[in-house]
Order: structure tokens, then C-alpha cells, then sequence
């Protein structure tokens, strides 16, 4: 058996005892990068042979892993954060535990595209996951203004050191269109900032963002609520 486990995205008490258990009784894990999960693991108090499985090399791996499954290895699956496979490793080997008939499993957990979603209050009950955005400005321009015109929430991951540019961009377009941007989620210096595109570019260009950054944005028609008097701006 193949288990795919969610670890947190930022907390350490958001894992499940049952994702305790299956990372306990594992004959081997593979992790996305070793060196960010042995402390995780060693926190928890688990011991177990670690297999790298990356971006680079998922593809020539995933068969010798399903089949170390089919000779009876318990395995498990983790990335460095969230769900494996969503903007992590694990596409591919899912894809090599169907085609070779190998029994896997997902366990439900940690997810930063479903908390920054719930959190920022965006309209939930239809919404588009793009993953991470384009580095290169005219695919961001392109897949921004498609996101802008339409009538459900869109949620993108976005790197600190882009999020101002990427505002921006917005900004120049549809500079009322309302827009959050969740960072460090689960962590202790988690924030959620709403507002018109115009606006948080304003914002961000005076203080620069950090951290672990979720950009979400709500279908055009949405209105953004005035925050209470007391409440600092952004």
C-alpha cells in the first residue's frame, strides 16, 4: 500500500493521529526534500528510512517505488507542506499506482488552498486553483485578467519576493477588483489582508511581504466588507 499524508503547512499540531500512524508503521517514507522532513519526523518521533522523491526525479522513481508496494512495502508519501501532489510531488507516482495496479490511499488533511480560501471569507462554493503563478509578466497578466473576469474565486500560490509585482499588475487593469493575501498560514504571524487591488499594492510596496504567501481572487461583483473602525488598515 501507497498512503499519500498531508503534514501541516505551518503548525505541527495540525497533523492526524492517523497520519501519525501510517508515517509510524511505514516500511519507508518519501519525502520531497529529506532535509525538511527529518525534523518534522523527528518531532513526532518517528524513525524511518527516507527516500528523496522530487520534481526531478518523480518520473524515473515512481515504478521502483510502486513495485517496493507490491512486494508488501508499507509506504508513505509526504511533501514539505499540504497535500502531496497538489504543487508537490505525487502526480506522477499516483499515476504509476493505477497504471501498475498498486493499492494506494489518500488520507484528508492540512491544505493551505482550502484554508486561505475559507479564510478569506471570498465566495467558496465555486472556486478555480491555479497553483503557482507564471514568473514571467505577460503569462501572470494573461492569467490574472482571466481571473478577474469571472464569477468565482480564484486561488494561486505566490512567492514574497513577486506578490508586490504581481499586485500591481492586477492593479493596472482592474485597480478596484477585490483581492486577499493570506500569508503564513497556521503560523503565529498569520495574516490575511483584504482589499482593491490598488489598494494592497499601496500597502505591500510600503511594507514588504514575508513568508508563505496564498493570493486569492474574488469574482468582480464581490463587495469587500468595510472593516471595523478599530481595526488597523489592511
Amino acid at each position: 500500500m501507497i498512503t499519500f499524508v498531508p503534514t501541516p503547512i505551518g503548525h505541527r499540531g495540525d497533523i492526524t493521529s492517523r497520519a501519525l500512524e501510517v508515517l509510524s508503521e511505514a516500511d519507508i517514507i518519501c519525502c520531497e526534500d529529506t532535509r525538511h522532513s527529518r525534523p518534522l519526523l523527528k518531532h513526532y518521533e518517528i524513525d524511518k528510512p527516507l527516500v528523496s522523491l522530487h520534481d526531478h526525479n518523480e518520473a524515473h522513481k515512481a515504478e521502483e517505488i510502486v513495485q517496493r508496494a507490491i512486494k508488501g512495502d508499507a509506504i508513505a508519501v509526504i511533501s514539505d507542506a499540504g497535500m502531496p501532489a497538489i504543487s508537490d510531488p505525487g502526480y506522477r507516482l499516483l499515476r504509476a499506482c493505477i497504471q501498475h495496479g498498486a493499492d494506494y490511499t489518500v488520507l484528508p488533511g492540512p491544505s493551505a488552498v482550502l484554508t486561505a480560501l475559507v479564510g478569506s471569507n471570498f465566495p467558496v462554493h465555486s472556486f478555480y486553483f491555479g497553483g503557482f503563478l507564471s514568473q514571467k509578466k505577460g503569462k501572470r497578466r494573461t492569467v490574472l485578467e482571466h481571473a478577474c473576469a469571472q464569477d468565482f474565486t480564484s486561488v494561486f500560490f505566490e512567492s514574497p519576493h513577486r506578490i508586490l509585482s504581481t499586485l500591481k499588475i492586477i492593479a493596472e487593469f482592474a485597480p478596484e477588483q477585490p483581492i486577499c493575501v493570506a500569508r503564513e498560514l497556521t503560523k503565529k504571524f498569520e495574516t490575511y489582508h483584504r482589499g482593491t487591488a490598488h489598494h494592497l499594492a499601496e500597502y505591500f510596496e510600503k511594507k514588504a511581504a514575508k513568508g508563505e504567501i496564498v493570493l486569492l481572487v474574488a469574482p468582480s461583483s464581490y463587495q469587500l466588507i468595510a472593516p471595523h473602525p478599530d481595526i488597523a488598515d489592511a
